[in-house]
């Protein structure tokens, strides 16, 4: 199986495609988090950021793999 990956080229620069991902993760997280607070995430566990942290990390493994 072959993937090919497309580079995001800004202004004449090539930007890797994990780059994209995170960019990708960090805007998806961004729109969760209003949700997330009115659910009451941040309640559930004892340290919230790491909680967060690992609902970012999540998010961009799972683009990774889709894309």
């Amino acid at each position: 199986m072959r993937h090919t990956f497309f580079e995001l080229v800004i202004e004449g620069v090539l930007v890797a495609p994990f780059v994209t991902y995170l960019l990708a993760a960090l805007v998806v997280v961004v729109f969760l988090r209003p949700i997330l607070h009115l659910v009451g995430f941040a309640k559930i566990f004892s340290h919230a950021p790491m909680a967060e942290l690992s609902l970012y990390v999540t998010i961009l493994c799972l683009l990774m793999l889709l894309f």
